[in-house]
C-alpha cells in the first residue's frame, strides 16, 4: 500500500505518549490508538482514507515526530491536511511556557505540572467529533462511551480499502445524515441520544450549522449558539469549548470524573458540585482546561495505563 512520509518539530516541551493517552483516555479505544511507541489513527480526508502513524525521535525538549500515511493514492496534499489535523489534535504549536513558570510558583500546582511534563492539550479534529463523544458518553461511564463511539465507527466510519483488520474513521457527518435514529440503539445510543445525533449531523452536513465557525466567538456566544440545540447541555457544550475548540481555561465542572479528581487532588472532604468547581479553581481559573487534562492523566496513571513518569 503507497505510503507518505515527513517529520513535525513540536514547540517543547511534548510528549506524544502523555498526549496521545489524554486523547485515548481508555486502553479500549480503538479510534485512537496508542501500543506504547506510537500513535495511529484512521482519518477520512477530503478524497482519501487513511491510516496515520505517530512516533516521537528525541527527548521532550528536543522533539521531533516522525510520521507515516497508509493509503491508496496518498498525495502530498493529503500529507498537508493531515499535518495540519495533527497540529490540531497534538497541540503540537500550543505554548505552555506561561502555564509553566505559573505553576512552577504555587506549591499545589508544581508537582503535578512537573511530573507530567510535556503533554499538550489535545483537541479531536472536529467539533462534530467532540460532540459526538460527548453525547455518547452522557450519563454513562467513561468506559462505556469509549465503547459505544468504537461500535458507531466500525459501523458508520470510512474504512481503509484493502484492509479490513485497520480500524475505521470516525464518521463524518454526511455518514450519520439522514439515518433513522433507531438504527443506533443497538450500539448503545438511547432513543433520545440517536436522535440528537442525527439531527446534528444532519444540520452540519446541510450547511444549515457551522461549528467550527464557533472558533470565532467567545466562549458566551459560543455556548449560546450549541445549548439551543438537542441534547446539548451545560457539560457537553463546555466540553465542546475544551476538547473541541481548545479552550484551555475550561473545567467542564460538570463532569463528574473531572470533579472527582479535582476532589482527590485537592483532598477535600465533601463532594464538589458545579460551583464548588468554580470555587476550588479560583486561583487557577485561567487554566483550567490544562489542569483537567493533568488531573486526567494523574487517574491514568493510578489506573495503571501511564507508564513513565
Amino acid at each position: 500500500m503507497p505510503a507518505e512520509t515527513f517529520s513535525l518539530e513540536p514547540l517543547p516541551p511534548f510528549r506524544l505518549d502523555l498526549t496521545a493517552w489524554t486523547l485515548r483516555r481508555r486502553p479500549d479505544n480503538l479510534i485512537d490508538r496508542w501500543d506504547g511507541q506510537t500513535y495511529r489513527r484512521t482519518l477520512a480526508l477530503a478524497d482519501v482514507v487513511v491510516e496515520v502513524a505517530v512516533t516521537q525521535h528525541g527527548p521532550p525538549d528536543a522533539p521531533r515526530l516522525g510520521v507515516t500515511l497508509a493509503g491508496a493514492d496518498v498525495s502530498p496534499d493529503d500529507a498537508a491536511a493531515v499535518r495540519a489535523i495533527l497540529g490540531r489534535m497534538l497541540g503540537l504549536r500550543v505554548d505552555l511556557s506561561d502555564f509553566y513558570r505559573f505553576a512552577a510558583s504555587d506549591p499545589r500546582l508544581a508537582p503535578l505540572v512537573a511530573r507530567f511534563r510535556g503533554v499538550k492539550p489535545p483537541r479531536l479534529p472536529t467539533v462534530f467529533e467532540t460532540l459526538t463523544n460527548a453525547i455518547a458518553c452522557q450519563q454513562i461511564t467513561l468506559t462505556q462511551g469509549i465503547r459505544i463511539l468504537n461500535r458507531l465507527a466500525q459501523a458508520y466510519g470510512p474504512a481503509l480499502p484493502g484492509d479490513a483488520a485497520v480500524p475505521h474513521a470516525f464518521p463524518r457527518p454526511q455518514d450519520l445524515a439522514g439515518r433513522d435514529p433507531q438504527e443506533l440503539k443497538p450500539l448503545g445510543f438511547s432513543a433520545n441520544k440517536g436522535r440528537a445525533l442525527v439531527e446534528l449531523a444532519g444540520a452540519v452536513s446541510e450547511g444549515r450549522l457551522d461549528l467550527e465557525g464557533l472558533a470565532a466567538l467567545d466562549d458566551a456566544a459560543a455556548l449560546a449558539r450549541l445549548l439551543p440545540l438537542r441534547g446539548i447541555g451545560r457539560w457537553t457544550a463546555e466540553y465542546a469549548l475544551l476538547r473541541g475548540l481548545g479552550r484551555t481555561h475550561i473545567f467542564p465542572g460538570d463532569d463528574v470524573g473531572a470533579r472527582n479528581n479535582l476532589r482527590r487532588w485537592l483532598d477535600l472532604p465533601e463532594p464538589l458540585d458545579y460551583q464548588g468547581v468554580r470555587r476550588a479553581l479560583d486561583g487557577w481559573r485561567q487554566y483550567g482546561g490544562l489542569i483537567y487534562f493533568h488531573l486526567l492523566l494523574d487517574r491514568l496513571t493510578q489506573a495503571g495505563y501511564v507508564h513513565h513518569v
